[in-house]
């Protein structure tokens, strides 16, 4: 069973754009959300999801089942994902 996948992201960030390069690759389905792209409430509840998984609110963060990766690591993605 392939675990579930969610990508927070802004759409201007080159590191974001490689993170869904690399699962679009491989045919990974993945949820996502551009949190630059979303206003009031949303915006604000989605940040705060965030910050619970990382403090600092930088982007990528990348969520693979119940593991975390902040920033696009390649490799350490792939081991995430099994590749």
């Amino acid at each position: 069973m392939n675990p579930h996948i969610k990508i927070y992201t802004l759409s201007t960030c080159s590191h974001c754009k490689s993170t869904k390069r690399l699962l679009d690759e491989y045919s990974i389905k993945y949820e996502f959300a551009d949190v630059d792209l979303l206003s009031g409430a949303e915006r604000q509840a989605v940040i705060e999801e965030v910050k619970r998984f990382n403090p600092d609110c930088s982007f990528p963060t990348i969520i693979i089942g119940d593991k975390v990766i902040i920033g696009f690591k390649e490799q350490e993605i792939r081991k995430a994902l099994g590749l």
